[in-house]
Order: C-alpha cells, then sequence, then structure tokens
C-alpha cells in the first residue's frame, strides 16, 4: 500500500537566494525524468522552484505506488541525507519542472549557519512522519470510499482550500495514490457522489 505525504499549508522549505549562496544550482527537468533511483546513493538536497515531482516504488509486477507528491517551493528526499542510507523510493517529474540541486556538504554547511531553517525542516519532516501514520491508518482499516474521501481531504488541508476543491487527477492516478484499483475507484465514486460526498462534473471530481 502507498503511504501519501502532503503538507498543510505548503511555503518555500529554503529561500532561494540562501541557495545560490550556497552553490545551489538549477536544473531543469521535462514531464516524466527520473531525478533519481529507488537503492541509489543520496549526495543531493532537492528543492523544486516550479512543476511537480513525485516519490514512488514499482513491485516485481511494475505496478506503481506512490508515496508523495511534492510541488512548487517543497523539497523532496531529504531523510536519506539525515540518516546516511540509499534511497527508499524513486523520484521522477509529473509535469516540466525546474530544482535546485545542492549537495550534501554544502548542504549541512547551510544548516549549520541557519538555525531557523534547521528548525523549519525538522518540524517539516516530522509533520510527514504525522501525515504517513494518518494515511496508513486510513489505507489499512477503512473501505475505499472513507479512503477516498479522506485522500480528496489531504489534498484541501494541503492547498489551504475551504471551499469546493476540484480534484485534478485521473482515476487512474488516484489509484496509484490510494492503493486501489481503478475499477474500485470507479465504482467508489459513484457511491459517493449518490451519498452527497462528491460532485462529479465532466468527469472531474469535486468536494
Amino acid at each position: 500500500m502507498p503511504l501519501i505525504v502532503y503538507e498543510a499549508n505548503h511555503t518555500i522549505m529554503i529561500p532561494e537566494e540562501t541557495l545560490l549562496k550556497h552553490q545551489a544550482i538549477r536544473v531543469s527537468f521535462e514531464e516524466n525524468e527520473v531525478i533519481f533511483s529507488e537503492n541509489k546513493r543520496a549526495d543531493f538536497y532537492f528543492q523544486i522552484q516550479t512543476g511537480g515531482v513525485k516519490m514512488y516504488n514499482l513491485n516485481e509486477n511494475g505496478k506503481e505506488f506512490v508515496q508523495g507528491i511534492f510541488y512548487d517551493g517543497e523539497s523532496f528526499g531529504e531523510p536519506p541525507l539525515f540518516g546516511d542510507f540509499k534511497y527508499p523510493a524513486s523520484a521522477s517529474t509529473i509535469s516540466k519542472t525546474t530544482l535546485f540541486k545542492i549537495g550534501k556538504k554544502n548542504f549541512f554547511e547551510l544548516l549549520k549557519v541557519n538555525f531557523d531553517l534547521h528548525l523549519h525542516i525538522t518540524s517539516t519532516l516530522s509533520n510527514r512522519l504525522r501525515y504517513k501514520s494518518m494515511i496508513l491508518n486510513e489505507i489499512s482499516v477503512h473501505p475505499p470510499e472513507h479512503r477516498i474521501v479522506a485522500f480528496i481531504d489531504f489534498l484541501k488541508q494541503k492547498e489551504g482550500i475551504t471551499t469546493k476543491y476540484k480534484l485534478d487527477l485521473t482515476r487512474q492516478q488516484i489509484a496509484n495514490l490510494t492503493g486501489l484499483r481503478v475499477e474500485t475507484i470507479i465504482r467508489a465514486c459513484k457511491q459517493l457522489e449518490q451519498d452527497g460526498e462528491i460532485e462529479i462534473i465532466k468527469h472531474k471530481i469535486y468536494r
């Protein structure tokens, strides 16, 4: 089952000028390009300037399990830098993306002289662990309809939206993010629409 990471009201992790001061470089990717692969050594800190990135695993049958999706200003893949272990998942772009990339040594120097940023990153990583725990509970003990509603609500919280929210994902993407089959997603969404939990307008889901 996937563990889905979403940060509420995401903000820029490290200011761009601070990254550049510590020798970060900008790297551009097309959609669906791999940034790093599972089991590779972690040598860099990555932060998104524009675009989107997913972290995922593939099982032996090639089925994709998405661990998290990250957007402008967010960083990803930091735990292996701090823990000195290999990446537990791969990362690739979901749209045209520009990243800031900074070497491990320079990244640690940045944190040493910017304690407030160090604290901010620690807080963010702690919140990600909390969300993983919450999502693990959702996908392990609740029926599909509950998983889908919880998933949408997490996205709404991440974006800070309190009004009607448009889920701009395909049924296949929702399946990858919730560990459900596409057929189950379609059936559950029809039931949720009947129950008044969501609206489906021109094949898009609203809540």
